[in-house]
């Protein structure tokens, strides 16, 4: 399909401004990979971001192009076969799985492989035992997701084929070819390991909570239009996930995720709901929000906003984040779907924004800070921020570069703090080309992000090709 001669000029006048930004000296950003998000398509493709996002929208460049250069991925890429003997199946092993060979009874020193196989695992909460990633398809995928989501928004904000074509060969690799294509199941995810632990636990579900990033990905290129994205591929992809989906509804180990009261079943209903979309099925996937929001949501937040099923954690600073990550990727999802949950309120009257104010109230301690600072301009977003509350708790801890984050895009309106000094091109509601320069430390205008870690400074996760950490957080 031909663009009008309108779009195809504001595209090249939007990329002649970012590539302008590209060449000044930014700090490069440190690829970061959030704990969820979903990104509204809609508000992506309107292209109507006001200035103070211009540097979030540099690193989302960035970012694309570093990961496209890591790609394809894919589950038959690993050195350890699961059980069943084909490489096709996702597999990966319980992240705080430790091996007890005190009972094993050897005489000389047992191998790799008869350790996964023979001594008994027990589980030390939140400690990760670093041989999990030996078998790392848990890594691979929060890679390609990422990819997926940077690379679409690239296209959207720079017009350029390239990558919405790195998007289309990354699904066709993990999906779509038959030498590399992952099996619709998680049967192997999470194995404890030992002579009893080569099966998949539902806590192996978590592994792919991040198909959200990956259908808002698709989604853009999809209601895009962009040329890469074919209808081949596009069928090829919902014909897989239509086969997950009844993986997912009725496998014994799914059922028992979907059924966890604290994060791991919130980011079931994130993950169910986000390729409910994707398949087109809007009523199955607002059907699957209001049972998440009158089942586990409920119980989630106290009456003084600490999320306790979280806070009993060995990490409690993280958990909070976490869950808090999932419950606004729900509520997110849910507008998506014309579903309002962002003032539902649980059976003690709070809400996600309760949640919010308890998490930011509490000391993180030796955990990483920078953990809970998506959540706060997603909330202060959504919410509001009259007093300046969410502003200031950004400022003082994230410091100055807190609108360079990817995030910060999406997520808006959110003050930049007068930080933001370029001039962007941007687009009016008529797509028409305009010159915006300067920015308003209460700049209210629209926009949509992602958070990002600048310099390191947003240490949040990094992308598992580069760090190959925590990925699947029990």
């Amino acid at each position: 399909m031909m663009r009008s001669y309108a779009t195809t000029m504001l595209s090249a006048a939007f990329s002649v401004s970012l590539g302008m930004l590209l060449m000044q000296p930014l700090p490069v950003h440190s690829l970061t990979s959030y704990a969820n998000d979903f990104v509204d398509p809609s508000l992506i493709l309107a292209r109507n971001f006001s200035n103070v996002t211009v540097e979030a929208q540099a690193t989302i460049v960035q970012w694309a192009q570093s990961l496209a250069s890591e790609g394809p991925w894919t589950v038959t890429n690993k050195s350890v076969t699961p059980p069943s003997g084909d490489k096709h199946d996702y597999m990966s092993w319980a992240p705080y799985s430790w091996p007890d060979c005190s009972s094993v009874g050897n005489t000389t020193a047992l191998t790799d492989e008869e350790v996964w196989t023979t001594c008994p695992y027990v589980t030390r909460d939140g400690e990760f035992n670093p041989d999990g990633r030996l078998v790392n398809d848990v890594g691979a995928f929060q890679d390609f997701s990422d990819a997926v989501l940077y690379n679409a928004l690239a296209w959207a904000l720079e017009g350029r084929g390239d990558y919405a074509a790195n998007v289309a060969t990354f699904v066709k690799a993990w999906f779509l070819d038959a030498d590399t294509a992952m099996k619709p199941n998680l049967n192997y995810a999470q194995m404890q390991r030992g002579p009893d632990g080569q099966v998949g636990q539902h806590t192996g579900v978590l592994d792919l909570k991040c198909m959200t990033k990956l259908v808002s990905g698709v989604l853009i290129l999809r209601e895009g239009k962009a040329a890469e994205w074919t209808s081949e591929i596009d069928t090829g992809l919902t014909n897989w996930t239509n086969s997950y989906i009844d993986w997912l509804t009725t496998a014994q180990i799914a059922l028992q995720e979907e059924a966890a009261e604290n994060n791991h079943g919130t980011f079931y209903y994130n993950q169910l709901a986000a390729l409910q979309v994707l398949v087109g099925d809007k009523d199955a996937a607002k059907q699957t929000l209001q049972k998440y929001f009158t089942t586990q949501y409920t119980w989630q937040i106290a009456a003084n906003g600490d999320q306790p099923l979280e806070s009993a954690r060995t990490r409690p600073y993280h958990y909070r984040a976490y869950n808090l990550a999932a419950m606004i990727t729900n509520a997110k999802l849910g507008a998506y779907v014309g579903y309002n949950a962002w003032n539902l309120t649980t059976s003690n009257g709070t809400t996600i924004k309760s949640a919010l104010d308890f998490a930011i109230s509490q000391s993180a301690g030796k955990e990483t800070a920078s953990e809970l600072w998506p959540d706060v301009v997603a909330v202060g977003a959504i919410y509001g921020d009259a007093d300046g509350t969410y502003t200031k708790y950004i400022l003082a801890n994230a410091g100055s570069t807190y609108p360079e984050d990817a995030q910060f895009l999406w997520n808006q309106p959110f003050s930049d703090s007068g930080l933001v000094k370029a001039t962007a091109t941007t687009t009016t509601k008529k797509g028409e080309s305009t010159s915006v320069s300067g920015a308003s430390g209460n700049d209210a205008s629209a926009d949509n992000g992602a958070v990002g870690v600048r310099g390191g400074s947003w240490g949040v996760v990094l992308v598992a090709g580069v760090a190959g950490v925590a990925l699947a957080m029990l």
